[in-house]
């Protein structure tokens, strides 16, 4: 029989088995899986590693430094991946956290000089690729880097040469450096650059000086060769007058051709102002061609005044024909203002108005052509209303154009008023029976029995006191004629 002692033996002996097999299993589970949980971890940042999802590997290395602070492998696999990201700076500060734990580590040394690398810190790149070498030798990714370091300097070292010979050749003359004693720094490129601006600004100035007086003197000496315009032209009669001056038949002397040559009136050219105004304006219109328009050969400005010399044409003014034959009959009538028209609408287009159209200004040649003559009172439209001196001859005028202001719409006035005179011999004012106060004329075809009455309501949209009330255009006026 086992006596109480032993059993008392078996018993602590069984307990104690018991404790020791407790603490072995407590012991495996608290820090088997962990060391297993940990590598797993790592091995997943490897592998993201090598796949270049670096943001993975930063978003996962940041737990694993927080609890491993002293893992000097977790800061060189973010340093990796920094560099990665191309954040160098973030990659040296890592690359340093490593080597500061394990400072004989070939990996921290290599990541850290790639930094420095890409940062083109060449110095502290080969003192880093130095310091793996030593470490080991054999390590291929410092000889590689070593290699890239040597050849990026080299470029850059080329580069400056290249860059050192461009400034020598674009610069000062080789002798200013070697004369210069007392040593002064030399000017900066932006200096010389704004020097060499303002020189050439300065020169640029001088010549444009210098050419003005020059034009001007030469103005002057060939204004001064026209001291008389007799001594070009031959003034051999006067042929009309106008609102504007006196039209005179000339003879070219250069040109050995027949002119017709228009003073203008000295009240016209009261002031510096108008004269300049007048004169630029006349230049204009003397750009004007077209076949249905005379056209301005020349202006001339002398001591005794203004002239245009304008194209000389044989023939019969629609006055002189009114004057010989009473009035014109409408078909007759509409083959005149076809070309009427057609001269107005083109000076119209280049908003040239005429200002002065009336029956001695429209020519039928011996050719059988019309003509419009004197533009040379023309005014260029600044817009759509111009106001100016008031010119032209008030039969013909529109009530705007009296006050000085003048539209498209006050040569349609004055065509209206030629073309009562041309059908019935008389301007609308003359007529017995016009209404003074309402400015209403007497409808031609009671004066001409033969004029059908849509002419009547022609020239009665063309007589509006009102421009916008009246026809708006050349157009408008030749294609509501023409229908009849």
């Amino acid at each position: 029989m086992v006596s109480i002692k032993t059993t008392m033996r078996i018993i602590i002996l069984a307990l104690l088995l018991v404790v020791i097999f407790l603490g072995a299993n407590n012991f495996v589970q608290a820090y088997s899986p962990k060391e297993n949980s940990y590598s797993i971890k790592v091995d997943t940042i490897k592998k993201d590693l090598y796949i270049k999802d670096y943001k993975a590997v930063i978003k996962k290395t940041n737990p694993l430094i927080k609890d491993n602070p002293s893992d000097t492998k977790l800061y060189i696999l973010r340093a990796k991946a920094n560099n990665g990201l191309k954040e160098y700076k973030k990659a040296v500060k890592d690359a340093s956290f490593a080597i500061g734990l394990a400072p004989f580590s070939t990996g921290a040394y290599n990541e850290r000089a790639y930094s420095y690398y890409m940062l083109n810190s060449f110095e502290l790149a080969n003192k880093d690729i130095i310091r793996a070498l030593e470490v080991n030798p054999q390590s291929f990714r410092a000889e590689k880097l070593k290699n890239l370091v040597v050849q990026k300097q080299q470029q850059l070292l080329d580069i400056q040469k290249a860059t050192a010979k461009q400034q020598n050749a674009k610069n000062k003359p080789i002798y200013r450096d070697a004369f210069n004693f007392d040593n002064k720094p030399q000017r900066s490129d932006k200096a010389v650059f704004l020097i060499k601006a303002y020189l050439a600004i300065f020169i640029i100035a001088l010549f444009l000086v210098l050419g003005l007086w020059l034009f001007k003197k030469f103005a002057n000496k060939a204004k001064k060769q026209i001291t008389d315009i007799k001594d070009k032209y031959v003034f051999v009669r006067q042929i009309g007058e106008g609102g504007m001056g006196f039209v005179y038949e000339g003879y070219d002397k250069t040109l050995n051709r027949k002119v017709a040559i228009k003073k203008v009136k000295p009240e016209l050219l009261q002031s510096k102002y108008i004269r300049e105004k007048f004169l630029t304006e006349a230049r204009m219109v003397a750009l004007l061609r077209h076949p249905c328009i005379v056209e301005i050969y020349t202006v001339i400005e002398t001591g005794e005044g203004l002239y245009l010399v304008f194209e000389y044409v044989e023939g019969q003014t629609v006055e002189t024909r009114l004057d010989i034959d009473g009035y014109i009959n409408v078909e007759e009538a509409k083959w005149i203002f076809k070309s009427v028209c057609k001269a107005l609408h083109y000076a119209h287009s280049q908003d040239i108005i005429h200002c002065d159209l009336k029956p001695s200004n429209i020519m039928i040649t011996d050719d059988k052509e019309v003509k419009v003559m004197d533009f040379g009172v023309a005014k260029k439209l600044d817009g759509k209303v111009s106001a100016r001196t008031v010119a032209g001859t008030p039969v013909y005028m529109a009530p705007e154009q009296n006050k000085g202001f003048i539209k498209k719409q006050s040569d349609i006035y004055s065509l209206g008023v030629c073309l009562y005179e041309a059908l019935t011999g008389q301007v609308p004012w003359n007529v017995e029976g016009f209404d003074l106060h309402k400015r209403t004329a007497v409808p031609p075809s009671q004066l001409v029995p033969s004029i059908p009455p849509k002419i009547d309501e022609i020239i009665s949209k063309c007589l509006k006191e009102d421009p916008s009330e009246r026809i708006q255009s050349v157009k408008e006026f030749w294609d509501m004629l023409e229908n009849i």
